[in-house]
């Protein structure tokens, strides 16, 4: 079986509090994109997960989160028999895009469906939450507001029709060490969470943009101010509004003209060939089966 991992923006980020066990919980308002990551599922003979990449500096053990999910699925259902999956990389590593937890919830989608398993959304929710904090939003895919860790999901109407140019900086980012710099109790203003739901509700996308913030920018744009030049440089194209999305560094800009976006991916790609750039749009479903592998 062949199936999608999508990639997620975050169109709004506020972070609430820390909590007592570390974790800091989160209010946003998630985007699923075109952008995506191409897996093959197929059972195998020998026991064991098999997993190979186009990435040679990609993990292949327990470390890589689709290992981790097919491990975890096949000891719940008590599967003992083997299973090879194939990942084609596209989104970038370390970009918080949820490239890692996107895989991990297509393998748990792909894994049940090849085996037969017949486990429910819910049930693979909440493995997938156990596997990562992205990973049940990456099930539900669309667009939905996120609490907590980001496990209690709202299913929200589609964003309206738009352009979304994604912007990966040539460096990653260590989501730990952001949240880790982040001092939850100075954060004096918090962007406007149920103002952009409403938004989303209404199909108001000008409402929905200029709403649009993240309260991790100040942390890592301090660490790498060059993702504030590049956010400029978007904004300048034409952008209705600019955005590191997660943890950062990946920037994107929503455009409501579809010929602004063009141009401006194309002048990345001319004039900052180290900057990954990918004109995409956004996307209703999660992981997407397309069908028995040929």
């Amino acid at each position: 079986m062949d199936i999608r991992a999508y990639a997620k923006i975050n169109l709004i980020l506020d972070v609430v509090r820390k909590r007592a066990d570390g974790y800091h919980d989160l209010r946003m308002v998630m985007q699923m994109t075109g952008m995506y990551d191409l897996l093959r599922i197929e059972p195998k003979s020998e026991p064991g997960i098999e997993l190979t990449t186009n990435l040679p500096y990609l993990p292949t053990d327990g470390r890589n989160l689709a290992v981790r999910a097919a491990g975890l699925l096949m000891e719940t259902c008590g599967v003992t028999d083997g299973l090879s999956i194939r990942l084609h990389k596209f989104i970038p590593v370390a970009a918080g895009l949820a490239g890692g937890s996107s895989d991990a919830a297509a393998v748990l989608t792909g894994v049940n469906r090849v085996l037969r398993l017949g486990l429910s959304e819910e049930k693979l929710l909440k493995l997938g939450l156990s596997v990562g904090a992205d990973v049940p939003f990456c099930l539900l895919g669309g667009t939905a507001l996120a609490e907590g860790v980001g496990e209690r999901l709202t299913p929200l109407p589609p964003l309206p029709n738009c352009s979304i140019l994604l912007a990966k900086p040539p460096f990653g980012v260590s989501t730990k060490e952001i949240f880790q710099t982040l001092r939850a109790d100075e954060i004096e203003s918090h962007p406007d969470v149920d103002g952009m739901v409403t938004a989303i509700r209404r199909g108001d996308l000008p409402g929905i943009l200029s709403r649009s913030a993240n309260v991790l920018e100040s942390v890592t744009l301090a660490k790498r101010p060059e993702i504030q030049e590049l956010k400029d440089c978007i904004a300048a194209a034409g952008a209705e509004t600019v955005l590191m999305s997660g943890s950062g560094p990946t920037v994107f800009g929503i455009f409501t003209d579809q010929k602004k976006a063009l141009a401006c991916r194309d002048e990345l790609r001319t004039d900052h060939p180290e900057i990954h750039s990918f004109l995409t749009v956004p996307v209703r479903d999660g992981a997407l089966s397309l069908g028995a592998a040929g």
